[in-house]
């Protein structure tokens, strides 16, 4: 199996342990309290389930981005909305709607043209110490402004939420490329900053997509899965060098590739919207209202007998 098979194998494994993570994060935050703290999630078995899924995707992510680029390892996240649609379904004990078909279809349309664009060499560049810390600090101003209080608070969440899960899997590619080139020591000051690095950023976006399930499974994770692809590519074309296959005619079918995915996921998101979340509990009914009419004035001729139907 040549390194880009393996790439793609493993990011495939590691999108169902993502979607089934994701599934379970959404039961769990709608049975949650909002006011719910991180401590008390501690103490919930649900938690501890999804935390150990996260982590195996993660290690599976991992493992993929030592065969493959970021432009090609990343836009196969997509694939953990495709499988969370039937998984989600089945979690809320109902089938999967033709919207939700159509948009699978597309995303992996999608997929199928940015695969045959994107760059097929094992990674080999990393990134120094300087572009770890301004990639790492840029981040921090980033996802500092989208967890402002305000409005829609759930997707900006999630955008941060993908935002900081994309840069993880940046600063991880450069990680375990340089422990496994044995390019340098294991324990100098650039790994040592990566890896703190990579452990903060991916804790936060695991806290920010579970603030961010509150409002539901579908339109959050959507926004997950855009964000985290482009944080990482972004990344891997700016300071990695990394390239699409084809020069600048590549960019057509990339492009086209990436208006599918993006309508499939939309399609998607949309489709799950009009669903409830798993495990939320329906809205009281409305108490009724029994409206009382004021007693009708009696005239004076009913007073006195007149016209009160007597003869």
């Amino acid at each position: 199996m040549n390194a880009t098979l393996a790439a793609v194998a493993l990011s495939l494994v590691s999108a169902a342990a993502y979607a089934t993570a994701a599934v379970a994060q959404a039961r769990l935050a709608a049975r949650t309290a909002p006011g719910t703290g991180t401590l008390r999630l501690l103490g919930r078995g649900a938690w501890w389930c999804a935390v150990g899924l996260n982590a195996g995707g993660a290690l599976l992510h991992v493992a993929a981005l030592k065969y493959g680029p970021l432009t090609l390892v990343q836009p196969l996240g997509a694939l953990t909305l495709v499988a969370a649609v039937p998984l989600g379904a089945r979690a809320a004990g109902r089938r999967v709607t033709v919207t939700e078909w159509h948009g699978t279809l597309l995303t992996l349309l999608g997929l199928g043209a940015l695969l045959l664009t994107a760059g097929g060499a094992a990674p080999h560049e990393t990134l120094n110490l300087t572009e770890a810390l301004a990639v790492g600090g840029g981040t921090l101003v980033l996802v500092a402004g989208l967890s402002r209080p305000g409005a829609r608070p759930g997707l900006r969440h999630a955008a941060a939420s993908g935002i900081t899960s994309g840069v993880a899997s940046a600063l991880t590619q450069t990680l375990t490329v340089a422990a496994t080139d044995h390019t340098g020591p294991l324990l100098s000051a650039r790994l040592v900053v990566v890896a703190v690095l990579v452990a903060a950023f991916a804790t936060g976006g695991l806290l920010l997509s579970q603030t961010a399930y509150r409002s539901g499974l579908g339109a959050p994770l959507a926004v997950v899965t855009l964000a985290n692809p482009l944080a990482a590519a972004a990344i891997g074309l700016a300071l990695l060098g990394e390239r699409f296959q084809g020069g600048p005619a590549g960019l057509v079918p990339a492009l086209l590739g990436t208006v599918a995915a993006v309508r499939g996921v939309i399609l998607l998101s949309r489709a799950q919207a009009q669903t409830a979340p798993p495990g939320a509990e329906a809205p009281p009914a409305a108490p009724s209202r029994v409206v009382i009419s004021s007693p009708r004035p009696v005239r004076p001729e009913q007073r006195h007998g007149v016209g009160a139907g007597q003869p």
